[in-house]
């Protein structure tokens, strides 16, 4: 949305519903990761969905939609301690814009909720992770106002375990 086309008094971010989600919304979650992933995730995302409504852990589960219409997603989990470190923390683990809905702010109007939810809960950080070639979203993070973390995710390929 342009700038210029804004009422005064209104953000940015208006235009977009955001809401929890819900095991309704499993289909359309699936069909936007599958845009940007090219494969379906359906079992990830209907253990998601599950998860996020009858697991007493604290989840993120967030839906976007702009005219009625599902633009995107979040989820990710809370964390009361984690490798080690006794702060809590936001995992955002999965994050997804429809590309008919880019460069609508969509991905902006999610954080900006989940920020809102977030500090009411008392937590200052969100972390997530992204593949080093995704530039997209790296841009986006960053933009956002993400930074790299002062530590590394290391993995081991177990195949290489003699």
């Amino acid at each position: 949305m342009d700038e210029l086309d804004r009422q005064p008094g209104t953000l940015d971010t208006d235009h977009v519903e955001v809401r929890t989600l819900s095991q309704d919304d499993l289909d359309w979650v699936v069909r936007i990761d599958q845009q940007h992933s090219g494969r379906s995730r359906r079992e990830y995302y209907r253990v998601k969905l599950a998860e996020a409504k009858e697991d007493t852990g604290v989840r993120i589960s967030l839906a976007a939609l702009v005219k009625g219409e599902p633009a995107g997603f979040m989820t990710g989990r809370l964390y009361y301690g984690e490798f080690g470190l006794p702060e809590p923390v936001a995992i955002l683990d999965s994050l997804g814009v429809s590309p008919a809905f880019a460069g609508h702010r969509v991905g902006k109007a999610l954080l900006q909720q989940l920020g809102t939810n977030l500090r009411a809960l008392g937590i200052e950080k969100i972390e997530t992770e992204v593949e080093w070639d995704h530039v997209g979203l790296l841009g986006f993070f960053q933009h956002a106002g993400f930074r790299p973390a002062p530590r590394l995710c290391l993995e081991l390929d177990l195949g290489q375990v003699r």
